[in-house]
């Protein structure tokens, strides 16, 4: 490409010269392509090393003139085509030109005035299009990424960074690509030289630790090996970037939720140096999730910024340090001690944003004033007026309250009213009802949720029933979701009713098992609450729909709040709070099970040495996670569990199932088998529980099935929660995500593998392909599927891959990617044919015509064709050449084809009876034989010949098998025009005799046969093959066993010198072949003529062995990567 003239004072020392003028030279970088001895080799270390663009542009052309020895680099390319076309438009555009100069330097303007010209006209050009907003020297490396490792331009490089790649115990220094579906990594050190490519589905762990070995490094592990990297400039942004890939790579498989760039970025000021596009949107995304989750917002709720001030708290005469945080409709504040302050304003209840007067005490403040008479104090800051004006540009934006209903139903007076938990502290323990007065004195109207370290003390000690709906509505955030979307939860019940599906009927089946001991859900009040809202939320979120354990919290939920805040609050759990708890496959809970395991093994080893040779905690804390506890506890002991998990969030859980944990393990110690162990936490969580509550508690069935002569002691929920938190407190939700990350991983692929064995074990039955080879085949449909998904396709991904359906469907390919497949795969390679016999077979396999093939239906037609005996692998061929699988487009006779399987018969008037008998016999198994195949007409029959002259090509007999089909076509057209005269003949000819003489029939057949010979010949022509010249009709006579085809040879006479309009019969000539429309045959007669020949059957029967196939298939993309794209050798002539 040309680029903006620059100096160059070095021309030699880095460079081969391979052309040369009185003005420009073209010059090769030492080390590329063939030869260059030690110094190439040390040349390309260092592009390698220092990050050269050389490694990118290894020719450039250089500006020269005889008085200077400054040169100009005008041009460079990456391949020798593209820096010479650039050399021969020089030579002929400008060499003669600038020759007749009589000064340097104005040949140097000139030139650099004409360079200039041509880059600006190409940018003009370009100005329609999107802009680039990445620098050169990014766009330089991505464009190195994707010639280094044969990556197409739908890859995205998001960062690259200069490390070392340990293999073995030699460190190889390089660079590592990033790119939004691989790991790559390059490097090139004196001759030795490392690519290493990782799609980020295949991690299955992501560790940065430091050892002696390897100090301070990233280890990277897939099923099959580990890699390690060190020596980053950065580690920690590197992992963390690592971090975000692999989660996207994982949401992905988990839900086929492919990576979509944020076109809504603010674009930066100026063009950050190093910094792609992609990197400022993942550090968005971070920064963005970190904040959702910090304040509970909803995952609409996007960052604008954040700023270091302070806020004035009235109650306690002081500043507190902390960030304001700005977005789109929320101010917020954290304060820098954790669990000190945290304050959300909604936006639409902003009344006021002004600069307040400075003083000493609040220096440069900020007031913000609400529609409920509150104001807010903001200190320290260091650019007031921008925020001031950021505020006020989002307050334009943000619709009027009045316009939602900010007063629905509610158990407990207005919901928009907000708490203040922030209260003195108190000098005296109170009792349940002193610390109820106290929440109703401290509630007031309020349009913020601000909650200080004393709100914590307050929930620890339980929170009043009168109170506990709205402030689980509070703390969850559900509260701004309910006043944002008034009106929405109706409107979905309506939606929802009367429809049937897989959720509503897992929903009536759940219904009644619903806290059947609570009096709520003993009647059908409390039972149709709880469909509707659990309907409601399977019709908003279907990925969702419904899973069981959802009913168990939604009805807790549902007697604290009413229907919309129970639909909102079950929204908040399931979305934000209890990420993937409830999909499919649990795969949240499943992850946090592991966490657990993770906790255990590091706070109670010796106990989790035991319970692990038991198999214990996999069983136990499902249930616990999946319900928090409700299900396993008394009822009035898990609603204060549930009341810490809506302020806490997971880590409340997490104390608490580990302090039960401890309690027991001297019990647990000492259990010699898992029954033994569940019986034991069994009976201690039946007795936990609440003394402060009224109403006698109701035992669980399990603790009077289980109780002994002796009961168990009672264990206060207040005492259990209270020793969580000293024993179990300084677990942080930081500690939580990173140990998420580390388990979604393993917990993701571990799923993904108990899929790949459970379609092996299904497809065993089915094919006779060995499990081995069903776990590769598997890999690589997968593979193709999720290619296809990231790098395009015809069809969309939510299509062509649904979670609901069986494993054996779930993935699915479309005519492209069975294309690749079938020719890498399959035995059967007609060469330049072989996407028309995928095409026929992709149409055949496709029941349902959805253009989408599932992974059971692809080995079904690849068995056939390895595993069939002569019989189902001719049956399998036969088929490809009849509808569906031969389309219209390649039967130029498709109306008429369809007049040989079907008879125009009137039109019945059919009853009941008659469909129930169809019915009856749709559902009835059958078995397909070869007579119930339809007949093949002329014209099916000639592509069917086609696709056997093509298969034999490249065979060790080939010859034979040449003679042998042109024996056997010449066989079964005989064989049809037979056929059509006792078939056809009694209807077309009914004036004449019954019965012809023989030697009538010996007489016409030659003149039919011919034309269908030569038809079939043209047709062979077509497809560029040589069949055998016709034999006369004479020749027939004299050997009726000898071939009517002969042998290829160099000296046969062509299909090409028959003419292609004129067919000759006997002394006649016909214009024009036309196909035979009476013409027919049926595969027992296909069948019987190919076992005539021996070397035919010998071919048929012969086993196919697919391992080399899938071998070559793996390895295709590693030869892709090597291979370059511009061939350097062929522009070799142009140098000499």
């Amino acid at each position: 490409m040309w680029i903006e003239p620059e100096e160059v004072l070095l021309v030699g020392a880095l460079w081969v010269s391979e052309r040369a003028n009185p003005f420009f030279i073209l010059q090769r970088r030492r080390g590329h392509g063939r030869g260059g001895g030690l110094s190439g080799l040390l040349v390309g270390t260092l592009d390698v090393v220092l990050d050269s663009s050389a490694r990118v542009a290894p020719y450039r052309i250089l500006l020269q003139t005889a008085d200077s020895q400054v040169y100009w680099n005008i041009a460079c390319g990456s391949s020798r085509k593209e820096i010479t076309e650039h050399w021969d438009w020089l030579e002929s555009n400008l060499l003669q030109t600038i020759s007749i100069f009589d000064n340097d330097e104005d040949v140097i303007t000139f030139v650099k005035g004409k360079i200039s010209g041509i880059i600006a006209e190409e940018k003009r050009l370009k100005q329609g299009e999107e802009q680039e907003e990445d620098s050169g020297k990014f766009r330089e490396a991505e464009l190195k990424m994707r010639r280094l490792f044969g990556m197409p331009e739908e890859e995205k490089l998001v960062n690259y960074y200069s490390c070392s790649y340990w293999k073995g115990r030699v460190p190889r220094q390089g660079w590592v690509y990033l790119s939004i579906n691989h790991l790559c990594f390059y490097s090139f050190l004196l001759g030795k030289e490392v690519t290493l490519v990782i799609p980020w589905m295949e991690v299955t762990q992501l560790e940065k630790n430091a050892t002696l070995v390897f100090p301070e490094s990233i280890r990277v592990s897939t099923r099959h090996t580990e890699h390690y990297f060190s020596m980053f400039l950065n580690i920690n942004d590197t992992f963390k970037l690592m971090e975000q890939l692999a989660n996207i790579a994982m949401r992905q498989l988990l839900d086929n939720e492919a990576f979509a760039a944020d076109r809504s970025l603010p674009k930066p000021c100026k063009t950050l140096k190093n910094v792609s596009t992609l990197k400022r949107d993942f550090d968005a995304r971070a920064k963005n999730e970190r904040y959702r989750a910090m304040f509970r917002l909803t995952q609409d709720e996007r960052l604008d910024g954040h700023t270091d001030c302070t806020l004035w708290t009235p109650f306690a005469k002081m500043h507190i340090v902390g960030q304001l945080f700005i977005s789109n409709n929320y101010i917020c504040f954290s304060s820098r001690e954790e669990d000190l302050c945290q304050l959300i304003i909604p936006l639409r209840e902003v009344s006021i944003v002004e600069k307040a007067d400075s003083s000493s005490v609040l220096p440069c403040p900020v007031s913000i004033s609400t529609k409920n008479k509150m104001t807010f104090l903001f200190a320290n800051l260091k650019d007031r007026e921008f925020l001031v004006q950021r505020i006020s540009d989002f307050l334009q934006r943000t619709p009027d309250s009045s316009w939602f209903d900010t007063s629905p139903p509610s158990l407990i007076g207005s919901s928009s009213e907000f708490l203040l938990s922030s209260a003195v502290p108190s000098k005296q323990s109170r009792g349940p009802g002193t610390q109820s007065c106290e929440y109703l004195q401290i509630r007031r109207p309020m349009t913020t949720e601000e909650i200080t370290s004393r709100t914590r003390e307050l929930v620890l000690n339980g929170i009043p029933e009168c109170l506990r709906g709205e402030l689980w509505l509070l703390f969850s955030g559900a509260q701004n979701e309910l006043a944002t979307h008034p009106g929405y939860y109706g409107d979905l019940v309506e939606q929802a009713m009367g429809m049937c599906s897989l959720a509503t009927d897992e929903i009536e089946r759940d219904l009644h098992r619903s806290m059947p001991e609570h009096r709520a859900f003993q009647n059908e009040t409390g039972i149709a609450a709880l469909r509707r809202v659990l309907t409601a939320y399977a019709h908003r979120n279907p990925g969702i729909g419904y899973c069981q354990a959802m009913n168990i919290v939604t009805s807790v939920l549902l007697l604290y709040c009413t229907e919309e805040q129970a639909f909102w609050l079950l929204v908040a759990l399931c979305e934000r709070m209890l990420p993937d708890y409830y999909n499919t496959r649990v795969v949240g809970a499943l992850v946090d099970q592991g966490v657990f395991e993770d906790l255990t093994r590091s706070s109670l080893p010796q106990l989790y040495e035991h319970m692990q040779e038991l198999g214990v905690i996999s069983t136990i804390s499902l249930s616990w996670f999946l319900t928090l506890f409700l299900s396993v506890m008394p009822f009035d002991s898990a609603v204060l569990l549930v009341d810490c998990f809506f302020y806490e969030g997971i880590k409340v859980i997490f104390q608490v199932a580990l302090t039960v944990l401890l309690d027991n393990m001297d019990a647990l110690l000492s259990s010699s088998d898992e029954g033994e162990a569940m019986t034991v936490l069994g009976r201690y969580l039946d007795n936990v529980v609440n003394k402060q509550t009224v109403a006698p508690p109701i035992p669980h069935l399990h603790a009077v099935l289980t109780s002994g002569d002796e009961p168990p002691p009672e264990i206060d929920i207040f005492d259990l929660i209270k020793s969580s938190y000293e024993k179990f407190g300084s677990l942080s939700s930081d500690v939580i995500e990173q140990m998420r990350f580390k388990q979604r991983l393993k917990v993701i692929q571990s799923l993904e593998d108990t899929a790949k064995r459970s379609v092996v074990r299904a497809m065993m039955t089915e094919s006779a392909f060995s499990i081995e080879e069903l776990e590769e085949l598997y890999c690589l449909f997968k593979s193709k599927h999720m290619t296809s998904c990231y790098w395009g396709s015809s069809s969309s991904a939510a299509e062509r891959h649904d979670p609901s359906l069986p494993y054996l469907e779930q993935y699915r390919i479309d005519p492209v990617q069975f294309s690749q497949l079938f020719s890498a795969l399959a035995p059967w390679v007609c060469g330049g044919h072989t996407t028309t016999l995928s095409s026929r077979l992709f149409r055949l396999l496709d029941q349902n015509q959805d253009q989408l093939v599932n992974f059971k239906e692809f080995i079904t037609g690849l068995s056939g064709m390895y595993h069939g005996d002569m019989t189902e692998k001719l049956k399998l061929l036969y088929k490809l050449h009849l509808p569906p699988a031969l389309s219209p487009q390649e039967a130029e006779s498709a109306l008429e084809a369809t007049h040989f399987f079907t008879e125009d018969e009137p039109e019945e008037v059919k009853d009941y009876r008659y469909y129930l008998r169809m019915w009856a016999k749709e559902k009835e198994p059958k078995k397909e034989t070869i007579k119930d195949l339809p007949r093949m007409n002329q014209e099916q029959f000639i592509e069917f010949c086609k696709t056997l002259y093509n298969m034999f090509s490249e065979d060790p007999s080939e010859q034979e098998l040449y003679h042998a089909i042109a024996t056997v076509a010449s066989l079964l057209l005989r064989i049809g025009e037979v056929g059509k005269k006792f078939g056809n003949g009694g209807k077309m000819q009914e004036t004449t005799s019954q019965t012809l003489p023989i030697s009538a029939e010996q007489e016409e057949e030659p003149d039919e046969g011919t034309s269908g010979e030569a038809l079939l010949c043209q047709a062979l022509a077509d497809a560029q093959l040589e069949p055998a010249v016709l034999q006369t009709s004479d020749e027939e006579n004299k050997d009726d066993t000898e071939s009517s085809y002969s042998v290829v040879s160099s000296g046969s006479l062509l299909c090409e010198d028959i003419a292609h309009d004129t067919v000759l019969i006997g002394a006649e000539q016909r214009q024009g072949s036309t196909l035979d429309v009476d013409w027919s045959i049926t595969f027992e007669q296909v069948l019987a003529s190919l076992l005539t020949e021996p070397v035919l059957v010998e071919y048929f029967e012969r086993k196919m062995d697919i391992q080399a196939k899938m071998a070559t298939c793996k390895a295709q993309r590693v030869v892709e990567r090597q291979v370059s794209s511009p061939s350097e050798q062929e522009l070799m002539h142009h140098s000499t």
